[in-house]
């Protein structure tokens, strides 16, 4: 099973050889070729004056394009392949597979987050770690891009969860695959829109945009029935333009999340999406209605923006993301009266731990009588407590445990609590997550509901312990945020 699975929890950077031959712009063919004898490379990259990748030059190229049909001092700019596609490091390996065998390369270049290379991707060398009984689920999870296929990707997340579960892969490791599935497929759906709205004489893109995605999807910790928080980063305007430009972005969020919702993204029910005008704002705009946030003490608008703050971007650069993430870090660090609204808003989210460490169980509902939901009663105000402290500290991570870590590293939690929280999160995720696949394969609603009468002693005494280090985390933040430590 190992050697099915590992596959997709391998990262692209794992896999690439060594820094390639790599020559700047304007080089001469004549050094090129040389270049590649002396290392017995089958492959060249050009870079800019930043050490990005703006060319490719392969054998077939020496051959068929410089070889007796060009001077040695040639400049290689003449003779490359441009633009080049390329892979970030931290990609998964099975998307790097898929893009390669789809577009019929034999080689990638990766890169950091900036964009600067770091290494080449072999394809032989990946496919080697893969087996081929594993191709068809590349296949799957990589899809065409219509909705049917893509509705089959979605699907296909539950099987390759499960493969993982089964392999004893933790819960937060499985999320975050699962979460980088989910913003594939909200990158192939905006390509099939905007690809659709110049077919229907809408037009390519007036400015440049980006997708954000909210709530578990931004903080990496998806389960497996997501809905829509989403909204979108537009590049600033003029205002004399804002009714042509905004109409475009609005029918684009109208088919966006029309389409997610038709591949297994149901609409939100809170309307936390693009086609709300509160969602789908300029650079400036949103850096303005997020300071006059942190203004503001007002308890419906931290109901409204607590799904905000573990934003990331689904489509685009993501440098109007990055931009947005670092003022909101600023300002949240410096609005402590807004932050103690937003505490007041989600103090009463407690665990479902009674006296004498009892669980509490529904009583009243019907259908989940006897159960606990652990999404409200668990990872709920885990999350959102560690994210209070976190705000507070001025901490930009979004994902819980890295966001635990860093409250460690910065002196706001001890040891012992960084632990205790940590394991209290895959405690939890665990449950969750077995709970939902299990849900999914009886044909049953996928739901955040647990039976504790059904979990082994061992997982009730987690389960138990999980909820006394939320209640305990829950004390500090109301100690810290109010002065009431009783």
């Amino acid at each position: 099973m190992a050697i099915q699975t590992q596959i997709f929890r391998l990262l692209a950077g794992s896999v690439m050889q060594g820094v390639p031959v790599a020559i700047p712009s304007g080089t001469e063919c004549g050094a090129l070729v040389r270049a590649m004898t002396d290392r017995n490379a089958s492959s060249a990259l050009v870079t800019n004056g930043d050490g990005q990748v703006i060319g490719i030059i392969t054998e077939r190229d020496v051959t068929q394009r410089i070889a007796f049909r060009m001077p040695p001092d040639t400049p290689v700019d003449k003779v490359m392949t441009s633009p080049v596609e390329s892979i970030d490091c931290q990609d998964y390996l099975y998307r790097a597979i898929a893009m390669m065998r789809r577009m019929g390369r034999r080689h990638m270049p990766v890169v950091d987050e900036p964009g600067r290379l770091v290494g080449i991707l072999n394809l032989d060398d990946a496919v080697a770690v893969a087996v081929q009984r594993l191709m068809d689920q590349i296949d799957r999870l990589t899809a065409e891009g219509t909705l049917e296929g893509l509705h089959k990707v979605k699907k296909a997340q539950v099987q390759v969860a499960e493969d993982l579960f089964q392999e004893n892969v933790p819960a937060p490791e499985i999320q975050q695959m699962l979460t980088d599935i989910n913003r594939d497929l909200y990158r192939r759906i905006v390509d099939i829109v905007t690809r659709s709205m110049v077919e229907d004489a809408w037009g390519p893109p007036p400015v440049e945009f980006e997708v954000l995605i909210m709530g578990s999807g931004g903080r990496g910790e998806s389960f497996l029935r997501p809905d829509q928080d989403n909204g979108l980063i537009v590049e600033d305007y003029p205002d004399e333009r804002h009714d042509v430009i905004d109409g475009w972005f609005l029918e684009l969020s109208t088919r966006m999340t029309r389409d997610l919702d038709a591949i297994g993204f149901p609409y939100c029910r809170g309307n936390v999406m693009a086609i709300n005008p509160l969602w789908r704002k300029s650079i400036q705009q949103w850096m303005d209605q997020t300071a006059n946030w942190g203004r503001k003490r007002n308890f419906i608008v931290a109901r409204l923006v607590g799904i905000f703050f573990d934003f990331q971007a689904a489509y685009g650069r993501g440098v109007m993301t990055r931009r947005l993430r670092e003022h909101v870090t600023h300002v949240m660090g410096e609005s402590p009266g807004f932050l103690r609204e937003l505490y007041q808003d989600e103090a009463d989210h407690g665990t479902a731990l009674g006296w004498f460490s009892r669980l509490l169980v529904e009583r009243d509902s019907r259908e989940h009588k006897g159960k606990i939901n652990l999404k409200a009663h668990g990872t709920l105000p885990l999350v959102e407590f560690v994210r209070l402290l976190a705000l507070r500290e001025g901490i930009a991570e979004t994902r819980t445990v890295q966001r635990i870590r860093l409250l460690h590293e910065a002196g706001i939690l001890n040891r012992d609590k960084q632990e205790y929280l940590t394991r209290a999160f895959n405690v939890l995720t665990t449950l969750l997550l077995r709970q939902q696949i299990a849900d999914y394969q009886a044909d049953r609603k996928v739901s955040n509901y647990v039976n504790p009468d059904a979990l082994s002693k061992l997982d009730r005494e987690q389960l138990v312990e999980s909820f006394r280090s939320i209640e305990d985390l829950r004390s500090k933040v109301r100690g810290e945020f109010t002065g009431d430590v009783f």
